[in-house]
């Protein structure tokens, strides 16, 4: 296993730079922002695709994701992030997340990633302005707007991992395992983001060897016992690290360990040298 750290902490800083701080963190891999100011599908022309290709290389850092989760390049005031969402009652919204996730697919077949993230659907539209959209509409919808981007990925070569989060249509396994259900086995994969299994209650070393066979890559960070969806450097939370790194080693995985501490824009430096620091021992031990 080998730890990568998301750009999503870098929005400050500009692609080439960001990898050289990265690297210089002692990190060898890179989960890519497919957003703005890093790599937004929509906005890229071949020369700044090469751009990146010749920044990874400068920096001898390896993709180990695009994360097509966030799209703060549209602006949605609702939430920066979550939306436009795959749910969203109006089609015309859904139609720029799924063809940003199309558009990401290309370009992680472009650089060579293995695999994107998405985001687990939406967040819920209850009210009577939304229709008091059902789950099991919502469900409906997320598989029919997933359909066409699950082909692209089989036809690229490129995996398409559903991310499960805390607020969203799908924040918990089980509810994962009804969303393959509903589209078919191997059709999807598995982001297991251990913060995020913690938040809902599902302390991630009880859950890694139950989802081993869908997991395909692992996002990091640490939550406070609290459990409130606040992205932590690991070591400053309750997450039992040492525990969970071990339930991971003893599946057999040996990808991408990708910390995520996109909350930590002001030094994102600092927190990356910490998490490393952390965590680097547990590799060693494990």
């Amino acid at each position: 296993m080998q730890l990568a750290f998301s750009s999503n902490a870098y929005l400050a800083h500009e692609f080439r730079e960001t990898c050289q701080r990265i690297a210089a963190a002692g990190y060898t891999g890179i989960e890519i922002l497919a957003d703005v100011p890093h790599a937004w599908p929509a906005g890229l022309l071949g020369v700044q695709k090469q751009a990146i290709r010749d920044a990874l290389a400068e920096s001898h850092l390896t993709i180990s994701n695009v994360n097509a989760f966030m799209m703060n390049a549209v602006a949605d005031p609702r939430q920066p992030y979550w939306h436009p969402s795959w749910t969203d009652p109006d089609p015309h919204y859904r139609a720029i997340r799924r063809e940003h996730t199309l558009r990401a697919l290309e370009l992680a077949a472009e650089l060579g990633a293995p695999h994107i993230t998405t985001e687990p659907g939406g967040p819920a539209f209850e009210g009577p302005e939304f229709g008091n959209q059902s789950r099991d509409e919502a469900l409906d919808i997320f598989c029919e707007e997933l359909t066409p981007c699950i082909e692209r990925a089989k036809q690229l070569g490129v995996g398409l991992l559903v991310e499960p989060e805390p607020e969203l249509l799908v924040e918990r396994f089980d509810q994962y395992l009804e969303l393959v259900g509903r589209l078919g086995e191997g059709q999807i994969g598995l982001n297991f983001d251990i913060g995020h299994a913690y938040c809902v209650g599902e302390d991630p070393q009880d859950w890694v060897e139950r989802m081993a066979e869908h997991t395909v890559h692992y996002h990091l960070e640490d939550i406070a016992a609290t459990r409130v969806h606040q992205h932590l450097i690991p070591g400053h939370g309750a997450i039992d690290f040492a525990a969970t790194i071990e339930a991971i080693r003893r599946t057999g995985y040996d990808g991408w360990l990708t910390v995520e501490l996109y909350p930590y824009g002001d030094d994102p430096d600092g927190a990356a040298t910490e998490a490393k620091r952390y965590l680097e021992p547990l590799l060693g031990a494990s």
